[in-house]
């Protein structure tokens, strides 16, 4: 079985030039510079990756998935400036975020660059026409889906939600941008309309499974190698699958009290964060979340057993297993 870690290395390196070479020395430089900052400082390059590979599954020559492999990850680093700014984050990959380094109006422009750019290079694919129609309506239906579903998490912090409201958010948020790379990946492969389906339906499973385990990382993980402040989703009062479990299996009124008393609190210890997890743990959420997670990918894999043998099938399963066994 192929090691998805190290498929991703190599496919990171293979894609470290593409990646660097669509965005030039033009002026203003400060915007070159700023709109440079995520997309070549490297990264799992997951999405991009995927594009590659579901192009390779189906039969397709994977040198024409790159440039949809490097919009892909444009626009994926587009909402991480962005997002950044409505997070207030500081520090991103251990470097400061755009808008500290650069100042927000940069940050918001290099963002639309970005955007901007990864609409130039799908415009260039080496496909037929049709085939570039389609990848489009995929491309731009998961940035629209993806606004939705980051209004929807702002809409949730401090509230409690279904668990229904929580998997549409993140299916919006999270799995749909993985689900644009995988699909437009296979039609620029020349799959049949069947199996770009079916390819789009692993990604979105594999995108909730990814999810759900990096909520379980924001409050079990290792910050060192997160590098994210383990407790500052329970601050924040991040309602995840987690949350919602707890919530609905705390039988003990003393208990959901204090619990409903440290989530969303901005103020909350670390030894508060670390008595609202184990109050979780108390009621079987955590397992809950990462037994639903493990669902999710074993749904993502059950989706392209269709495909033929090949090494790309063999790394879309593992990366669906590396979704949720990983610690940043």
């Amino acid at each position: 079985m192929i090691d998805a870690k190290e498929y991703l290395k190599k496919m990171s390196a293979e894609l470290d030039g593409p990646m660097k070479s669509y965005i030039g020395d033009e002026e203003p430089k400060v915007l070159m510079d700023a709109a440079k900052q995520y997309p070549f400082a490297g990264g799992k390059r997951m999405r991009p990756a995927m594009a590659v590979a579901c192009c390779k599954a189906v039969g397709g020559d994977g040198s024409k998935a790159v440039p949809l492999a490097v919009a892909i990850e444009y626009i994926h680093n587009f909402t991480l400036i962005h997002d950044d700014i409505m997070d207030g984050d500081e520090k991103r990959r251990g470097m400061p975020t755009i808008h500290v380094g650069y100042g927000e109006p940069t940050a918001i422009l290099a963002g639309d660059a970005l955007f901007a750019k990864a609409y130039q290079i799908i415009a260039n694919l080496d496909v037929p026409a049709e085939n570039m129609r389609d990848v489009l309506k995929y491309v731009a239906q998961a940035v629209w889906d993806l606004a939705r579903g980051q209004q929807m998490d702002v809409n949730n912090e401090g509230q409690i939600v279904t668990e229904e409201v929580y998997l549409e958010t993140i299916k919006l948020k999270t799995s749909v941008l993985f689900a644009a790379a995988a699909a437009g990946g296979a039609i620029v492969g020349g799959a049949n309309p069947r199996e770009v389906k079916a390819i789009n339906e692993y990604a979105i499973e594999l995108g909730l499974g990814f999810q759900m385990y990096d909520d379980y990382l924001g409050i079990a993980g290792d910050s060192s190698k997160t590098g994210k402040s383990v407790g500052n989703d329970i601050r924040k009062g991040k309602c995840t699958c987690m949350v919602t479990n707890t919530i609905a299996n705390l039988k003990d009124p003393e208990l959901l009290k204090e619990f409903k008393s440290i989530l969303g609190n901005m103020d909350a210890t670390d030894e508060q964060c670390a008595r609202a997890k184990s109050i979780m743990e108390s009621v079987g959420a955590i397992d809950y979340n990462l037994n639903l997670a493990k669902q999710k990918v074993e749904n993502a894999i059950a989706k392209i057993q269709f495909l033929p043998e090949s090494e790309e099938k063999e790394f879309m399963i593992a990366l669906a297993r590396y979704a949720i066994d990983r610690d940043v």
